[in-house]
C-alpha cells in the first residue's frame, strides 16, 4: 500500500517535524500535513495507510462538532491529509481527559496506578481497581507537551511554574472536560466508547483561547466498541511491541508484522466511518505529488 512517511516541500515556509504531522510555519498561519507515521512510547514504530487522511478528516468532523464549546485553529482544508490554521500561541501542556483506567505507555494512568500512586494531584484513586475499570467520573491527567518525553504535571504544578495562570487554568479545564463529555455522547450514540483522549491549546491573534492541533482521532484518542472492551484503536499494536521489546529502551525495534499494521488501517477506517456515517474514500495518489499540487497556492 502506498504510505506518507514525510514531506519536504518548498517555498511553504519554515518547517517543523512533529510525531505524525510535518508542520510548514508562515507568519500568520501554519500548514499541518498529517503523515503515515506512528508514534507510540515517544518514537516512531511503524507507518500505517491512510492514516494521515484518516487524522485530518476525522479532526475536521470533529473540529465543527465542537465548535460552540471553543474557538478552533481550522482556516480550510486544502487537501485531504492538510489543514491550514491559523498561527496561535501554543499553551505547552496536553489536556489528557480520562473514563477509565487503564493503557500501557509511561504516563497512562493504569500504569501509574499499578506501580502504586493513588494521588494524582487534583484526584485521588481507591485501592482495588482493575484495568479498564470506568472512573466515577472523568479526570484530567495533565502531561507536559514536548516533542520528545512527555512528563505528568498536576494543574497546580502548572500554575506554580508559571506555564499558565490559574484563571486559564481552570478555562482549560472546563473546556478539556465539555470536549470530552460531548465527545462519549456523540460516540455513544455511535456504538463506540470514548475511553480517554488528549486537547491541545493556543491563544490566538485576540489572546482567546483555541483548541490546536487534533481532536477524537484515533490517535489522540482511545476507542472501545460500546458493550465490551475491545480495542479499535493502536493499543494492539502498542501491546504488541510491550510483549517482544522494551520500546522505551531498545535502540532498534522489531519490524511490526504486516497483518497487523492493515488491521490497524482498517480499524482507523471503521472509526472514522462509524463516527461520521461518511464512506471512507482514498484520496488519489501519489499522495506527496497530490499535497505539493494542491498546495501551490500557498506557496510562499
Amino acid at each position: 500500500m502506498v504510505i506518507l512517511k514525510e514531506t519536504n516541500f518548498k517555498h511553504l515556509g519554515t518547517k517543523k517535524v512533529g510525531k505524525v504531522r510535518d508542520v510548514y510555519i508562515q507568519k500568520d498561519r501554519m500548514i499541518l500535513v498529517a503523515t503515515d507515521r506512528h508514534s507510540s512510547f515517544d518514537r516512531i514504530i511503524a507507518h500505517i495507510p491512510f492514516k494521515g487522511q484518516i487524522l485530518t478528516q476525522s479532526s475536521l468532523f470533529w473540529f465543527d462538532k465542537t465548535k460552540d464549546i471553543v474557538p478552533n485553529h481550522v482556516i480550510v482544508n486544502p487537501d485531504p491529509n492538510v489543514i491550514v490554521a491559523k498561527k496561535c500561541k501554543v499553551i505547552p501542556i496536553e489536556m489528557v481527559v480520562r473514563g477509565y483506567i487503564t493503557g500501557t505507555t509511561n504516563t497512562s494512568l493504569w500504569m501509574l496506578y499499578e506501580k502504586g500512586q493513588r494521588n494524582f494531584g487534583n484526584f485521588t484513586l481507591p485501592d482495588g481497581m482493575k484495568k479498564n475499570q470506568k472512573l466515577t467520573e472523568p479526570v484530567i491527567t495533565p502531561t507536559t507537551k514536548s516533542d520528545e518525553h512527555d512528563r505528568p504535571i498536576t494543574p497546580k504544578e502548572i500554575v506554580e511554574e508559571g506555564i499558565v495562570s490559574k484563571k486559564l487554568m481552570d478555562q482549560i479545564a472546563r473546556v478539556a472536560m465539555r470536549l470530552f463529555k460531548r465527545g462519549q455522547n456523540i460516540a455513544k450514540s455511535h456504538g463506540l466508547i470514548l475511553v480517554d483522549t488528549k486537547y491541545e491549546f493556543g491563544l490566538n491573534e485576540k489572546n482567546k483561547l483555541t483548541l490546536i492541533d487534533e481532536i477524537h482521532t484515533p490517535d489522540s484518542s482511545r476507542w472501545w466498541e460500546k458493550g465490551s472492551q475491545d480495542f479499535m484503536d493502536k493499543e494492539f499494536l502498542r501491546l504488541w511491541f510491550r510483549e517482544h521489546c522494551d520500546p522505551y529502551k531498545d535502540k532498534v525495534l522489531p519490524k511490526a508484522p504486516p497483518a497487523m499494521i492493515a488491521e490497524l488501517s482498517r480499524r482507523y477506517i471503521q472509526i472514522y466511518q462509524q463516527l461520521t456515517g461518511k464512506k471512507f474514500k482514498p484520496a488519489a495518489t501519489p499522495i506527496a505529488e497530490r499535497i505539493e499540487k494542491n498546495l501551490k497556492k500557498y506557496q510562499i
